[in-house]
């Protein structure tokens, strides 16, 4: 992570918001998401730099990618241009970061990740 730091409480809140989505099926907007961990300025920030960490771990485990399930309340329901840099750069995904190619690979990858049994942390 580039210089933001998030503590051991706001980590294991993220993981488990994203744990109970995923049990549940569900996806969270970002803004939903800041709310609910109540991280310190710059919030935003430090929730795209957790969430892209966490996306390179699942990446390293070669597990579906969690962050996926984090999406933008615009229309497009997909994840910010960011992620798809992100997961790009992870190897995980080639093509532009918006457009069908996008949102076939992260309704694929959503599915994946309401599949997957990750283990305990």
């Amino acid at each position: 992570m580039t210089g933001v730091r998030i503590s051991r409480q706001h980590w294991a809140s993220l993981l488990g918001e994203l744990d109970q989505a995923r049990r549940q099926r569900h996806l969270l907007t970002y803004r939903a998401l800041l709310e609910r961990l109540d991280l310190p300025t710059p919030a935003m920030q430090t929730l795209t730099a957790a969430l892209e960490y966490l996306a390179a771990l699942d990446a390293r485990a070669e597990q579906p990618i969690r962050s996926s399930l984090v999406i933008s309340q615009g229309a497009s329901r997909l994840p910010r241009t960011g992620f798809f840099e992100c997961v790009a750069r992870l190897g995980r995904f080639a093509g532009p970061s918006d457009g069908i190619a996008a949102a076939s690979w992260h309704a694929s990858e959503v599915a994946r990740v309401f599949e997957y049994a990750y283990p305990e942390t």
